[in-house]
């Protein structure tokens, strides 16, 4: 790891770490946005810290399942550092505004939990270290698409952790008997749909939760139209661009011919219609894997993976979560936090420990492959779990989340409200979002202009 007189360098820095010219444009650009908008084994590749004979305590906030698990691991494998965990809300839930209140008040923790959708509202608030040099060496050991995620700006702001691309998760079982084809287009998707409510007039083949805007991006992500892009000093926004409508024209489309249902998941009826064969199939992230198999663990050998399906046969698709971390920059262990960090992303000993209670699924390409030789694939049919997620991770398009992405989810959520009762429909409901969009980030002072293409 470089040690801390890299990062120093003898380059006139900001208070948060970077060259003063690239946070200068950056918050022309993103303006300034705050905690108002965030409240809606053994060491590998890296140095170990150095610290005293007392040993460095270094302090992380995150709302991550296993992070215990994680911590105590490495605060057993070495005596130089020891990572203390307070677990805190999930992001949206409180997470980001604890986290963002903390910074303003001038005591943050050293370690930060961050997703790659929230970043760059994080990054806002000026309380972030510039890891561009400290990780540097491992840039071509991640995946392009977690890279990406932690270079909103062309820095390094956070070291990823994992990715959740989406696919598509079905009923094999009764796909089978009933002899429906596995969906490869949306077109096929839509006849899938058909051919399910006619095997069974109450069962659907998924559903479309309009409660979470979070899986609506994801879904939008595949159309190739990013709903932001940073052209010099301006934000380009583009929520009801041409991909996007065409995406909430499909399943409006579905909406209206009863083909889907559009309640939440995760709820108990609809883990019950998933199991009892009322919904034959589940758009989700990596994530998804431990969740079916937490949630259903009876349910193993009828169901299989696919990749999702695509618009016109071209591969893409989009994701949904993803997590990293950062430090702050008022951290006086920024080098112990570091370390901890990089054993955190890259040691293939987080992805054996993961794999004992969920499916790791990392953004690091090596820890990836450690955990794909721990999983046990004894619950799905079909192709192999990792074969189908590492092809959807190949498969995602340039994406840069904007500076109030976090609060746009809750943005699409109010406005798919009334759609079930046919008082708005998703095309008009979008438009509605891209108008309130971006009138949010000209009130705050940024420069914004309609349409993301360039």
């Amino acid at each position: 790891m470089p040690n801390s007189s890299v990062t120093g360098g003898n380059a006139r820095r900001s208070p948060v770490g970077r060259p003063l010219s690239s946070r200068r444009t950056f918050l022309r650009t993103s303006g300034a946005l705050g905690a108002g908008a965030l409240a809606g084994g053994t060491l590998s590749g890296c140095t170990v810290f150095q610290g005293d004979s007392e040993g460095t305590t270094v302090r992380i906030w995150s709302w991550l399942t296993g992070m215990d698990k994680y911590v105590a691991a490495f605060n057993a494998s070495q005596r130089s550092i020891h990572v203390e965990l307070s677990v805190i809300a999930a992001g949206l839930s409180g997470g980001y505004a604890q986290q963002t209140n903390a910074i303003k008040a001038h005591n943050a923790p050293d370690i930060l939990h961050v997703e790659y959708q929230g970043l760059p509202q994080v990054l806002l608030t000026g309380g972030l270290r510039d890891l561009t040099p400290d990780l540097a060496d491992l840039s071509d050991g991640y995946s392009p698409a977690a890279w990406q995620g932690v270079r909103p700006d062309g820095r390094t702001w956070a070291v990823p952790m994992d990715l959740a691309p989406m696919v598509f998760f079905y009923r094999k079982d009764l796909f089978d008997k009933h002899g429906i084809r596995v969906p490869r287009t949306w077109e096929q998707f839509r006849d899938a749909a058909e051919q399910v409510r006619q095997a069974d007039r109450a069962a659907r083949i998924t559903t479309f939760p309009l409660n979470d805007g979070s899986f609506f991006a994801g879904m939008a992500w595949q159309s190739g139209d990013p709903w932001w892009r940073i052209d010099g000093d301006t934000w380009r926004v583009g929520v009801d661009d041409a991909g996007t409508l065409r995406t909430a024209e499909y399943w409006q489309s579905l909406i209206d011919s009863r083909l889907i249902r559009t309640g939440g998941t995760g709820t108990q009826n609809w883990i019950a219609a998933m199991h009892q064969g009322g919904l034959w199939g589940l758009l989700g992230a990596s994530w998804s894997v431990g969740m079916l198999k937490k949630s259903i663990p009876e349910d193993d050998g009828r169901w299989a993976v696919t990749t999702m399906p695509t618009w016109d046969g071209e591969p893409a698709n989009g994701m949904q979560g993803g997590t990293a971390f950062a430090v702050s920059d008022e951290s006086e262990v920024s080098e112990a936090a570091l370390t901890f960090l990089r054993w955190l992303s890259t040691d293939p000993e987080v992805a054996r420990i993961g794999a004992t209670f969920t499916l790791p699924f990392p953004g690091y390409l090596p820890s990836r492959k450690t955990a794909r030789g721990e999983f046990r694939n004894d619950y799905f049919l079909g192709d192999p779990v990792y074969d189908v997620l590492d092809e959807a991770a190949e498969r995602v398009p340039d994406w840069t989340w904007g500076p109030n992405a976090l609060g746009l989810f809750s943005t699409v959520k109010d406005a798919f409200g009334s759609v079930p009762a046919g008082g708005t429909d998703l095309p008009s409901a979008i438009r509605e979002v891209q108008s309130s969009s971006v009138s949010d980030m000209r009130r705050r002072g940024l420069s914004v202009e309609e349409g993301s293409r360039r």
